[in-house]
């Protein structure tokens, strides 16, 4: 069974930094890309970063590139989002995805974990 369980949500100042992490089990990820999405109150789920689990190319939205980035331990299973910079807009449910696929209207992901919340005070 697939598991994707995210850490380190919390309250922070904005300007302030956050690490999320997201630990996989149950599947190899090896060959596939894992990534992090968000969702605010009253908006759908947006993509926010993905990385390939070989080391390849981070892809970023517009609204976090550099300020976020995606790093991941493949010795750990582990996929991580360093979030510098935060703004009040970036508060939402974080969510940890894997076996992320680029379409052209967008990434779509074959697994979620539950969710970590991430809220910003100004």
């Amino acid at each position: 069974q697939v598991q994707l369980v995210e850490s380190g949500g919390r309250l922070v100042q904005a300007g302030g930094s956050l690490r999320l992490s997201c630990a996989a089990s149950g599947r190899n990820f090896s060959r596939s890309a894992m990534g992090w999405f968000r969702q605010a109150p009253g908006d759908e789920r947006e993509f926010v970063a993905a990385i390939a689990w070989n080391g390849g190319n981070a892809f970023y939205a517009h609204s976090v590139k550099g300020r976020f980035t995606i790093s991941s331990d493949k010795a750990k299973n582990t996929v991580y989002l360093q979030m510098n910079s935060l703004k009040v807009e970036d508060a939402a449910v974080y969510y940890c995805a894997g076996d992320l696929h680029p379409r052209p209207t967008g990434w779509e992901a074959d697994y979620w974990g539950q969710g970590t919340q991430v809220s910003v005070s100004s």
